[in-house]
C-alpha cells in the first residue's frame, strides 16, 4: 500500500493560482450539467402554478408555511404557541385557508423565533423568496471560497439538494453556510468562526461534534465567541419574547422527539440517518437508537483523533468534521445534506492543490448519480453520500489503498 504523506495542518487561504489539474475539465462539465438540470427543474416548478402560492395567491402547503405561521404567532403576542401542536396547527390551518393536508411542525430554539417573527412581517410570497434571497447565495459564497477558485460556484450548483430546498423554503442553504463558515475562519478568524458556530444552535444536532474539537484543540478564542454568541442571542429572544418561549421549547422537545423519531407510523425514508435506516428495515426504536448512539460516539472519537493529529492537512480535517456531522445525529433530512457539499468542497479544494487520485472523481459522480436518482426512488441517501466522502478522505490519508495523485 502506497501511503499518501500528509502534510503539516496550514490555515485555509485561497490559492493565489490554480495550476492546470489532470480531469478538472471534466468535473467542471459534470457540475455545468448538474447546473442545468437543477435550473431546469425549477423553471418546471416556476410555471407549473404551485411554487409557493397558486393561482388564488393562496400560500401553497409546504414546509415555509410553518417557518411563517410560527412568525405570525409571535407577532400576535403569543410566541409561545409556535411549539403548541394544536395552536400552531390552527395557525397554519389560517395562513392557508384551509386545513393543512398534513402538519409541518415548529421544533427548533426560540432564536430562530426572531427570524420567523421578521419573515412574518412580510407578505408571504415576499417572506419565501426573501429567504430563498439570503440563504442561496450566502450558501453558494460560502462553497466558493472553501474551494478557492471559480469552480466553486458550479460546484456549489451543481449539488443535487439544491431543489429539495428551493421547493419547500427550507433552512439547508443557512446551516451548510454556517458550518462552511465556521471551517473556512476557524484558522485565521476564530472570533468570526466563533460567531458562525453560536448561530448554528438554530439547528444544535449539527453542532455537536464542533465542541468536542474545540476542546481537544485548545481553540479557546472559537469556543469563547460560539459561548457569547449562544449567550447573546439567548438574552436578546427573552428581552423580546420573554421567558415562554424556552419553557414551551423544553416542555414540548421530548414529546417532538419521541413522535419524530420513536413512532411505529413515521416516514423514515424522509430521514437521511442510520437510525432511520434502521428502522426502514424493520429495526425497533431501541435497536436503532442502540446503533445510532454508538456511530454517534465512534464518529466523535475517530474526528477528535484526526484534529488531533498535526500531520493531516487542514482540508481533511474540515471534510471529516463537516461529514461527521450528518453521521453523528439521527435528525436529519435530504434538505440537510447540503452540509455535504461542505464536505465535498474542501475534498476538491485539495484536489485543485494535488490533483486528483485515480477513482476520485469516479467517486464524486457517484455520488451526484445517487442524489439525483435515490431520493426520486424513495430511498435514503445521505448514509450512502457520507459513506463514501468518508472513502473519499480515507484515501487522500492514506488509510485505503492508493497510489499517486494523477499527474
Amino acid at each position: 500500500m502506497d501511503v499518501i504523506m500528509a502534510a503539516p495542518a496550514s490555515p485555509v487561504s485561497e490559492p493565489t493560482a490554480v495550476p492546470p489539474v489532470a480531469g478538472l475539465e471534466a468535473v467542471r462539465l459534470v457540475c455545468f450539467a448538474l447546473l442545468i438540470a437543477n435550473l431546469s427543474y425549477m423553471a418546471m416548478v416556476l410555471t407549473s402554478g404551485d411554487w409557493i402560492v397558486d393561482p388564488s395567491g393562496a400560500p401553497v402547503h409546504t414546509d415555509f408555511v410553518m417557518v411563517y405561521a410560527a412568525g405570525k404567532l409571535a407577532l400576535a403576542g403569543d410566541p409561545a404557541a409556535a411549539w403548541d401542536w394544536t395552536l400552531h396547527r390552527a395557525a397554519e390551518d389560517t395562513l392557508l385557508g384551509r386545513p393543512v393536508p398534513a402538519y409541518y411542525g415548529w421544533h427548533y430554539p426560540p432564536p430562530f423565533l426572531l427570524v420567523a417573527a421578521l419573515l412574518a412581517m412580510l407578505p408571504y410570497w415576499a417572506a419565501f423568496v426573501a429567504w430563498m434571497a439570503a440563504t442561496l447565495p450566502l450558501y453558494a459564497a460560502t462553497v466558493r471560497a472553501i474551494v478557492g477558485d471559480r469552480i466553486g460556484w458550479l460546484a456549489a450548483g451543481a449539488f443535487p439538494v439544491i431543489v429539495p430546498n428551493l421547493v419547500p423554503g427550507q433552512n439547508g442553504f443557512f446551516t451548510a453556510a454556517l458550518v462552511g463558515g465556521t471551517l473556512l475562519a476557524l484558522e485565521r478568524h476564530p472570533v468570526a468562526a466563533g460567531v458562525c458556530l453560536g448561530l448554528l444552535t438554530y439547528k444544535p444536532q449539527y453542532g455537536v461534534l464542533f465542541p468536542l474539537v474545540l476542546l481537544v484543540t485548545g481553540r479557546w478564542t472559537a469556543i469563547a465567541a460560539a459561548a457569547a454568541t449562544a449567550v447573546v442571542l439567548g438574552i436578546v429572544t427573552v428581552m423580546v419574547f420573554g421567558v415562554a418561549p424556552w419553557a414551551a421549547f423544553l416542555h414540548w422537545l421530548p414529546l417532538t422527539s419521541d413522535a419524530l423519531l420513536s413512532g411505529t407510523n413515521q416516514e423514515f425514508h424522509k430521514f437521511q440517518s442510520l437510525f432511520a435506516l434502521v428502522r426502514l428495515l424493520g429495526g425497533n426504536a431501541g435497536l436503532a437508537w442502540s446503533l445510532q448512539i454508538g456511530l454517534a460516539g465512534l464518529t466523535a472519537v475517530v474526528i477528535c483523533l484526526i484534529w488531533r493529529n498535526e500531520r493531516i492537512p487542514y482540508d481533511m480535517k474540515a471534510a471529516a468534521l463537516a461529514t461527521g456531522v450528518l453521521l453523528a445525529t439521527p435528525y436529519v433530512y435530504l434538505y440537510d445534506l447540503t452540509i455535504l457539499a461542505v464536505a465535498l468542497a474542501f475534498v476538491l479544494r485539495a484536489a485543485l492543490r494535488s490533483g486528483f487520485l485515480p477513482l476520485e472523481r469516479t467517486g464524486l459522480a457517484v455520488i451526484a448519480i445517487a442524489f439525483v436518482v435515490l431520493p426520486v426512488a424513495g430511498v435514503p441517501v445521505g448514509m450512502l453520500g457520507a459513506v463514501i466522502t468518508l472513502m473519499l478522505i480515507a484515501r487522500r490519508l492514506g488509510v485505503l489503498p492508493s497510489v499517486r495523485p494523477v499527474a
